[in-house]
């Protein structure tokens, strides 16, 4: 990557998208934060200078910086994003960490964050902006949609379909060909053997409605 990133979301996800641009020896000039208490605040040396709807920064978006969107919420997340499209006409890069593993014949698109020791294998497919933790693992032929988030060390089985917006919590097992629908939510350490509904909340080994 050429040009320096501006992280937009300067909480703990921005610092985990600093340490991975860092490690790939990728500049990042700035974060970008809506509470204002964190302006002229640094992490890790790295300035919070202002709002992402604060046109005197996000103009450089485009033209001499790239953009990365670090925040968990995906319906903000995903506000942000459609900023970008439309302002920018700027697609958010991928915050890979150098410690995962990614198969050359897997595919994966834009604006994810992939931390440490994930394993995404051969034929899977992962969408848009998604966040997906340290230790995570992507079996063959899975499918991941766009605006997800898969909590550490969470499985994710060969075939298993995640729709837009899921919310996969920590240490989750989602058995091999299960479909989780749009905007579930899976609590941590839940086993997953069976479709979830769009919506859906479930918990528990077997994992049951909430």
């Amino acid at each position: 990557m050429e040009n320096p990133v501006i992280i937009i979301g300067a909480n703990g996800l921005g610092a985990v998208a600093l340490d991975i641009f860092k490690r790939n020896n990728v500049v990042v000039y700035a974060f970008l934060d809506d509470d204002a208490k964190l302006h002229n605040t640094e992490i890790d040396d790295v300035v919070v200078m202002g709002s992402p709807d604060d046109e005197g920064y996000t103009k450089l978006i485009g033209k001499k910086c790239e953009a990365f969107v670090a925040i968990d919420e995906a319906k903000v997340r995903k506000n942000i994003v459609e900023m970008l499209h439309d302002v920018r006409k700027v697609q958010p890069v991928n915050a890979i960490h150098d410690q995962a593993v990614i198969s050359s014949n897997s595919a994966i698109g834009h604006g994810n964050l992939v931390s440490a020791g994930v394993i995404i294998n051969p034929r899977a497919n992962v969408g848009n902006h998604n966040i997906i933790h340290s230790k995570v693992l992507i079996d063959y032929d899975a499918k991941i949609s766009d605006y997800v988030q898969i909590g550490a060390g969470s499985v994710i089985g060969a075939g298993a379909e995640i729709e837009d917006n899921a919310f996969i919590g920590t240490g989750v097992t989602i058995v091999g060909g299960v479909k989780i629908g749009k905007s579930a939510r899976i609590g941590a350490g839940s086993v997953v053997i069976e479709n979830v509904k769009a919506r859906e909340t479930v918990f528990g080994n077997p994992a049951k409605k909430v």
